[in-house]
C-alpha cells in the first residue's frame, strides 16, 4: 500500500497546477475546483513521486503539479495498472481509464530534459466514488476487479 503525497490543481486549463492541502472527489466529475474535471473519461491524472524525482535530480526547483498532475503517489506501482483497475485514494475510488498521453507542443518540461514522463508514466482516471482527500492518505491498487470494469 502506498501514501497520497500531493494533491494539485489549477482553475484553468493550460497553466501550471498548485499543491492544495486537500480536496474532494466528487463521482463522474473529478476534483472540484481543478480545470480538467467533468464528464469525461481523463477527470483525475496520477503520477508516481519516484518519476517526479527522477526529474527532479536534473531540476531541482521542480514543483509539484508541473507536470499537470492531480494526484502523486508514492509506493504504489502505477506502472503496473490497466485499464478498468480501481485505484482507492482514502475511502475515494478511481476507475483507471487511460495509460499516458501525447505531450503538448512546447512542453517545457521537455524542452529543459529533453524527455516529459506524463506521456508514459501519466494514468487518467474517473471517479466512482468521492470523498475528501489530503496528503498522508493510502493509496492502493485494486486489479481484481478489472474484468468487472463497466
Amino acid at each position: 500500500m502506498g501514501v497520497l503525497k500531493a494533491i494539485c490543481i489549477s482553475p484553468e486549463k493550460g497553466t501550471v497546477k498548485q499543491s492544495v492541502p486537500d480536496a474532494v472527489l466528487r463521482p463522474g466529475h473529478g476534483i472540484e475546483g481543478d480545470a480538467h474535471a467533468g464528464n469525461w473519461h481523463r477527470q483525475v491524472s496520477l503520477l508516481p513521486s519516484e518519476s517526479i524525482g527522477k526529474v527532479r535530480a536534473l531540476m531541482p526547483e521542480l514543483a509539484d503539479g508541473a507536470f499537470a498532475e492531480n494526484l502523486i503517489t508514492e509506493g504504489v506501482d502505477l506502472a503496473g495498472v490497466a485499464i478498468g483497475d480501481r485505484i482507492n485514494v482514502g475511502e475515494a475510488v478511481l476507475e483507471v481509464t487511460q495509460i499516458g498521453k501525447e505531450c503538448h507542443h512546447g512542453c517545457a518540461i521537455r524542452k529543459i530534459t529533453g524527455d516529459c514522463i506524463m506521456p508514459r508514466e501519466g494514468i487518467f482516471c474517473r471517479v466512482l466514488s468521492g470523498g475528501k482527500i489530503a496528503p498522508g492518505q493510502p493509496v492502493s491498487i485494486d486489479a481484481q476487479l478489472r474484468d468487472m470494469a463497466v
